[in-house]
């Protein structure tokens, strides 16, 4: 079948020496970072886009790939021993996690959020492989219209599932798309919003403001927010579950592979919501309900393979459609453009060798976590305890001398300090990042796929609504938005996101 010969062919790819070396790096960088409480995958990718530049595009993806799902691992650390969840996907994962470690099932909770998580990092990664290339099909037949009507029902679905006020998503989505529109028009020649300032008549540099956005802006907010971190639980013992443990975390980690599969793909969804929603789940279905909070297996077997899940399969958007599901999945979007590659349906028939690398990547990345995890808890709980000021300045540094070296221009560098300070205003009026950086990446998108299809047409905008599929898409984002209004929808989406 062509599915084990692509997947071949993805190993074959996968398993270099080069590729498996960078692999193992984005996944040792992306557990530190997951440990690490504050600095989050997106922007350490975004810190490190720069770095990818001399790389194989190939490589240069397992590598960020790694960091992602990495992050999700190492976040479940930090949630466990000192309920300090080092990632949002692990908030809920402290409330039963750190109980067991309270009662000395700390090694018996981390084996479990490390088995979970590779369960579903396993499946996810056959789940890509088996509905990539159909929907990648069916991406191929879309025109401009369609493309323009989707990547629309994807800023609407990304600001439904945003986290905090509608209104501060929307708002942050309108800034990124007007972001995206400042430079030449390349149809006209006019520059457009470049306030006579040469540097911008290319327009921002997408890394510029990645590491603005959440680099800088994270650093700076860290700073105010450190925390304490007294690792009370120094020696973990017993790190296999018993067989109880085993047929208590079957059916958890199953429900929860199926949630974050399924919440993965939509757009702003991903790890988070999958966590928070696997949790409620299986707090409602499980037998041993009572036991949620002082300690429940279920609790941490459920949302780890959620989260796993949701990671992973937010790459389907991204690499069948070109469009990104989540921040981080927007910054892979830019990796690849900064590698020369389109994303969309045709790196499947172009780069196979690429596509499929990446997907059997996963799963090498996902045993490769489960390998580190367990022996190496001892350094992650010691990294835990280095104070944050002794990191940020390194951090400093390094984020200017990625922007230096994309252009040699000190320009960049003022910019990516301006949109640092602007990401720390936009953390204090609690507005989201997130939608602002897909905005700024679908905005020329939509705008190239909008003038394409009024060509088409030749200026009738109604093919947007005469061709079915967008009209299709177009109707299911207005019923979105319709339902963000509904005051009832309002307080169920508020309620996801709050813990329990």
């Amino acid at each position: 079948m062509d599915i084990f010969a692509n997947l071949l062919l993805g190993l074959q790819t996968s398993m270099t020496p080069v590729n498996l070396l960078y692999a193992l790096i984005g996944c040792f960088l992306g557990t530190a970072i997951g440990v690490l409480p504050g600095l989050g995958p997106a922007a350490t990718i975004a810190m490190l886009l720069p770095a990818t530049f001399a790389m194989p595009p190939v490589t240069a993806l397992i590598m960020l790939a790694g960091i992602f799902y990495g992050a999700q691992y190492g976040g479940s650390t930090t949630a466990i021993l000192v309920n300090l969840p080092g990632e949002t996907s692990s908030v809920v994962t402290a409330l039963d996690g750190h109980q067991m470690a309270r009662q000395g099932k700390a090694g018996r909770a981390l084996a479990t959020a490390a088995l979970a998580s590779f369960f579903a990092g396993t499946v996810c990664t056959l789940l890509i492989a088996l509905f990539a290339p159909p929907l990648a099909e069916v991406a191929l037949k879309f025109g401009p219209a369609e493309y323009f009507s989707l990547m629309v029902l994807g800023l609407i679905a990304s600001i439904v599932l945003a986290h905090g006020s509608i209104l501060h998503a929307l708002g942050m989505i309108v800034l990124g798309l007007l972001l995206g529109l400042i430079g030449t028009d390349v149809n006209s020649g006019l520059q457009r919003y470049t306030f006579d300032l040469p540097e911008l008549s290319d327009g921002i540099g997408f890394v510029i403001v990645a590491m603005g956005m959440f680099g800088i802006g994270e650093i700076v907010a860290n700073l105010q927010q450190e925390a304490s971190r007294d690792v009370s639980i120094n020696e973990v013992k017993g790190l296999w579950p018993t067989k109880q443990d085993f047929r208590r975390m079957v059916a958890p980690t199953l429900r929860g592979t199926a949630l974050g599969s399924i919440l993965g793909i939509l757009p702003g969804g991903g790890a988070a919501l999958a966590s928070f929603g696997a949790y409620a789940l299986e707090k409602k279905v499980s037998r041993n309900r009572h036991e949620f909070g002082k300690g429940a297996i279920e609790g941490v077997a459920a949302p780890e393979s959620a989260n796993n899940a949701g990671a992973q399969m937010s790459f389907i958007p991204m690499l069948t459609l070109g469009i990104p599901a989540n921040p981080v999945m927007a910054l892979m979007i830019g990796a690849m453009i900064i590698q020369g590659i389109q994303p969309g349906p045709s790196v499947m028939t172009e780069q196979p060798a690429l596509f499929w690398g990446l997907i059997a990547s996963m799963w090498i990345g996902n045993l490769m976590l489960l390998v580190l995890n367990l022996p190496l808890i001892g350094m992650w709980v010691k990294m835990i305890t280095i104070p944050y000021r002794y990191l940020f300045p390194m951090i400093i540094v390094f984020c200017a001398i990625g922007v230096f070296s994309l252009n040699n221009a000190h320009f960049d560098v003022y910019l990516m300090a301006l949109f640092g300070v602007i990401g720390y205003v936009f953390k204090k009026l609690d507005c989201e990042p997130a939608p602002l950086l897909l905005g700024f990446i679908l905005g020329p998108m939509m705008e190239e796929f909008l003038r394409r299809a009024l060509l088409l047409s030749k200026g009738d905008p109604l093919v947007l609504l005469t061709r079915p599929i967008s009209a299709g898409m177009l109707a299911l984002a207005l019923i979105l938005l319709a339902l963000v209004l509904l005051p009832s929808f309002s307080v169920t989406r508020e309620e996801a996101f709050q813990e329990e």
